[in-house]
């Protein structure tokens, strides 16, 4: 999250927007990861999938019209099918994006949130039903004694959206350490009245995450960071992904930029400009974890294969919780579903579970097709980009016609 993601008030499953210059575009070979199964296994990709098929050609041609800049993969069975890059990491220091580029992630960090609740809940230190105020001090007793953990993780508490506080918008860019942001966030949630009575309905919010996250510290006796990266990056293998912190992002020619579109049709470093001020010192558990296409696959394979839940444990974190109504005329192949940490769809009677992110700069989705052994993600630093179109045709070619 950041003080000024004035551009992404859409928070669904999809997350951002785009459009703008493309300076340089690379096919990549994902060094570290898996490459596409041969021999008798081929036969399951389908070609549109594979390098020079349909999706292939759509995100060249979307980067070649400046309309695209970041990094997909796609993976089956755990194994990398396509791997791209295009645009550039850095314009000032002409830092091309590649397989390794690190991301910021948006709200698509959410879920690495949700799993530390239920990690923590699986050994028996958080129970679902029990409230909020059984592990956090300071919030009035309406919210305290109602709002419970289930609540939290499903988006059903009530609770609102500090990205529309003027409090938080002000002061945000100003916090200069990981126990700042976290304190001082936590201040501005605790003042904020619940918008409707807890589980009545479901509206997306930013502040139940951030306090999922200090629930998370509180519990364990850690910073959310340190076991973050402790429980989930290091068992899972994602040794590039982490909360970085607005200096790193910075000085660190690893992390892609974030570059946002202007009122003039012009591409702007939004982390630049003004030296970043209008970014927080560092991401939440509201979001705004930083990561690359291949940690992903990382998490995604250590999820489904146990490494960081499990079997019944991994099932609640994966499952849906309750359905969704349908926003205007829909998907008619979807079928809207919330699960903890991440919405779980079920789209042409296949089972899905992922999440997208948006903010100035940044578009960014990953999918697991649980039923079908794919992945898919998306990791982008333009806003405002056709990531519906992108995500859609991604959809229509893993899991429109039984791969």
């Amino acid at each position: 999250m950041s003080g000024d993601q004035r551009s992404t008030r859409r928070r669904t499953l999809l997350g951002a927007l785009g459009a703008a210059p493309l300076a340089a575009s690379a096919p990549l070979a994902a060094s570290g990861i898996a490459h596409a199964e041969t021999g008798a296994q081929s036969h399951r990709i389908p070609h549109e999938l594979r390098p020079g098929g349909e999706y292939d050609r759509l995100i060249a041609q979307l980067a070649a019209e400046d309309r695209f800049s970041g990094t997909v993969l796609l993976a089956h069975r755990g194994r990398t099918v396509l791997a791209r890059a295009y645009g550039m990491a850095d314009r000032e220091r002409a830092v091309p994006n590649g397989v390794d580029t690190i991301f910021a992630l948006a709200s698509a960090s959410k879920p690495f949130t949700a799993l530390a609740i239920l990690q923590l809940a699986q050994q028996g230190r958080i129970n679902f039903y029990e409230t909020l105020g059984a592990y956090l001090s300071g919030f009035p007793a309406e919210i305290a004694n109602t709002v419970t953990i289930h609540h939290l993780l499903t988006h059903t508490s009530g609770m609102g959206d500090l990205l529309n506080n003027q409090e938080f918008r002000d002061k945000a860019g100003t916090w200069t350490s990981a126990a700042e942001v976290m304190a001082e966030t936590m201040s501005i949630i605790r003042k904020e009245p619940l918008e409707f009575p807890p589980g009545t309905k479901n509206r997306y919010s930013n502040n139940g995450y951030d306090t999922l996250g200090a629930i998370v510290a509180q519990v364990s006796g850690q910073s959310f960071y340190d076991y973050v990266r402790g429980h989930i990056f290091t068992p899972a293998g994602m040794t590039r992904t982490d909360y970085y912190t607005r200096p790193q992002w910075l000085t660190d020619q690893r992390l892609a930029h974030p570059y946002a579109l202007s009122l003039t049709g012009q591409r702007v470093d939004a982390l630049r400009a003004g030296e970043g001020a209008a970014r927080m010192f560092i991401g939440t558990g509201g979001g705004n974890a930083f990561s690359t296409a291949a940690d992903l696959l990382r998490f995604a394979r250590a999820v489904q294969g146990g490494t960081l839940l499990n079997r019944a444990y991994t099932e609640l974190y994966l499952s849906p919780k309750f359905p969704n109504r349908p926003r205007g005329a829909g998907d008619p192949a979807a079928r809207s579903f919330t699960a903890y940490g991440a919405p779980a769809p079920i789209w042409n009677n296949h089972l899905l579970f992922g999440h997208g992110g948006g903010a100035a700069g940044e578009s960014t989705n990953w999918t697991i097709y649980r039923d079908l052994d794919w992945f898919g993600v998306l990791l982008c630093n333009y806003d405002q980009i056709e990531i519906e179109t992108i995500i859609g045709r991604e959809r229509s070619l893993i899991a429109g016609r039984g791969v």
